[in-house]
């Protein structure tokens, strides 16, 4: 039988993250965040939740009652730490990716099956980004146990061209995170649809690489993490539609196509995985 212990002792034989992509060093993220944790964010009186920020989620059923079979075990968990609009598009692109639409939640027929999902959201008018906790800082307990019970982890961000060091106008997304394989078959899977996507690596948040990431927080201890410029998102969107009351409903092509190759990744790395 292969434990939790077995996985782990046979993922850490994984290439280091140095041996592979390029440096990229952008300004620090988020260095003046005014929370330093969800926690102390849903603490202040002066926040209400549904008003200034929401928090979504789903966690599907297993029931195992037989002796005789085994339902299927759910590998992945997709999360958009800093959804509505804190970093615009990313939390469609969560439901998206997870196999929901993001208008209305209805399951999507795509490649892949369902996948767990969290979002926090910026819900005001404007000064979303006060609302910002980074990611090494995200202890929300429902993201955190659903993380922490999940083999692999998603996390979808925003970021702009000079933080991610590239030029200006660049359409592009930044693949970082712990882990190694699920790193390269994003990265396949972009340029098989036509997008633009960096390896990303060396300091700073935007890699990705801290354990203490929510991305990381697997059973495995590595996940991945994708930083798409403001650009990029900007163009999955229609026209004059890019607000968090009309994207949901107005996706273009580039949207559906950056989703798929996501969940196609996600397919491949779950089919090496031991049934558990």
């Amino acid at each position: 039988m292969i434990n939790r212990r077995t996985l782990m002792t046979a993922f850490a034989a994984a290439p280091a993250l140095a041996s592979i992509g390029v440096v990229l060093r952008g300004t620090p993220a988020h260095a003046a965040d005014l929370y330093p944790s969800n926690t102390a964010l849903y603490a202040d009186p002066t926040l209400v939740e549904g008003v200034d920020y929401g928090r979504r989620y789903r966690r599907h059923l297993i029931d195992d009652q037989s002796p005789q079979g085994r339902p299927g075990f759910l590998r992945t968990t997709v999360i958009a730490p800093h959804g509505g609009g804190i970093e615009a598009g990313t939390s469609e692109l969560c439901l998206a990716v997870a196999g929901y639409h993001p208008a209305d939640l209805a399951p999507i027929p795509a490649v892949g099956s369902a996948h767990d999902f969290w979002m926090f959201e910026g819900l005001r008018s404007s000064n979303n980004s006060a609302l910002h906790v980074t990611s090494t800082h995200c202890d929300d307990t429902v993201v955190r146990a659903m993380c922490s019970g999940s083999l692999n982890v998603l996390s979808l961000h925003g970021t702009t061209t000079a933080r991610a060091g590239l030029e200006t106008g660049a359409q592009a997304v930044l693949v970082g995170g712990l882990n190694p394989n699920f790193r390269q078959y994003l990265l396949e899977e972009f340029a098989a649809v036509g997008v633009r996507a960096v390896a990303a690596s060396g300091e700073g948040g935007i890699a990705g690489i801290s354990p203490e990431n929510i991305c990381n927080r697997s059973m495995l201890g590595m996940g991945a993490q994708l930083e798409l410029t403001t650009e990029l998102r900007a163009a999955m969107f229609a026209p004059g539609k890019n607000t968090r009351a009309d994207r949901a409903a107005n996706t273009l092509p580039l949207f559906w196509s950056f989703a798929t190759a996501v969940r196609a990744a996600i397919q491949r790395l779950e089919a090496t995985q031991p049934i558990l």
